[in-house]
């Protein structure tokens, strides 16, 4: 009994080592991917900002969305994110909305999302403004990491999306933080597939 248990304890070990490799890989395939094509709207997904000024990730993935806009990818620029916490003055949209008029976007192209506090959060209401304009088509911006949860958030959502990862973010340069962002992404794969939720 106990080197049947043992067995089963091994296989089950590598099984989880094989999905985890493999999880890991489709993270970074996917996130190695721009599919930058023209479509409805650009999606900017939020990340942190500091009392309206965006993180250093949180610009490079506005100044990536704001060179499509300026590449004639889509008429429409979303924005996407409330505020992270109760001590925030603005939401992470605002910010965004803010950052991408001083990069030229005009103030009439830009749609705010400002209410989400996740990823999936912001995707369901995003899939909503754009059944509100007959709008259908997006290309989602966000970091490598983020790219393979947000793409299929966000065709559950009905969403014809594509993605165009940013190759400017912080993260790029550190190791560390990409197998941690890595490992999230992971985690986060794992609730969304599960519960159909996850940050």
């Amino acid at each position: 009994m106990l080197r049947d248990l043992t067995r089963l304890a091994i296989v089950a070990l590598l099984g989880g080592l094989v999905v985890a490799g493999y999880t890991a890989f489709r993270i970074w395939d996917r996130g190695g991917r721009d599919e930058a094509r023209p479509a409805d709207a650009i999606v900017v997904l939020g990340a942190a900002q500091y009392n309206g000024t965006p993180s250093p990730l949180f610009k490079a993935r506005i100044a990536h969305a704001v060179q499509l806009y300026m590449a004639g990818i889509a008429p429409v620029f979303i924005v996407t994110g409330g505020k992270g916490g109760d001590r925030d003055v603005t939401t992470e949209a605002d910010a965004a909305r803010a950052y991408a008029i001083t990069l030229g976007v005009p103030d009439a192209a830009i749609l705010v999302e400002d209410e989400s506090r996740t990823t999936l959060q912001q995707l369901r209401t995003v899939g909503v403004l754009l059944r509100e304009r007959g709008l259908g088509s997006v290309v989602i911006v966000s970091d490598r990491t983020h790219m393979l949860r947000s793409l299929r958030m966000a065709r559950d959502q009905g969403i014809e999306a594509y993605g165009s990862p940013t190759t400017t973010s912080p993260v790029e340069s550190n190791l560390v933080e990409q197998v941690k962002d890595t490992i999230h992404e992971m985690g986060g794969l794992a609730v969304y597939f599960l519960t159909g939720s996850g940050p």
